[in-house]
């Protein structure tokens, strides 16, 4: 899975390009966000805007990014589509992360 990264201050805002984060691309998403965390600043936001579908191994490959990042660094989430939201309520996920209603916003947490 081909992640784009960007970094401004004390932010790393991580993209995802793929519509999907299922079975078939979860140990490619796990590799490419390890890479790009490794380099990344301490708050990571991850995009999530062109995701319209996430299975339980997606949900897991998402959950195992952010276990591993080093001391200091947090992953948050930003521009949860419906579906996807969905997913991490029905998951209570959603308490686990931090989300943003959007990437470009990060400081406006969802409240949907």
């Amino acid at each position: 899975m081909d992640l784009t990264s960007e970094t401004t201050g004390d932010v790393t805002i991580i993209h995802v390009p793929d519509s999907r984060i299922d079975a078939a691309a979860a140990i490619r998403f796990k590799d490419s966000m390890r890479e790009h965390c490794t380099r990344a600043a301490d708050r990571v936001i991850l995009n999530l805007a062109q995701v319209d579908f996430i299975d339980s191994s997606g949900l897991g490959a998402i959950v195992a990014s952010m276990k591993q990042l080093r001391d200091g660094q947090a992953l948050e989430l930003a521009a949860l589509n419906p579906n996807v939201a969905k997913v991490f309520r029905l998951t209570r996920m959603d308490t686990v992360f931090t989300i943003h209603a959007s990437a470009d916003a990060p400081g406006q947490a969802n409240v949907g």
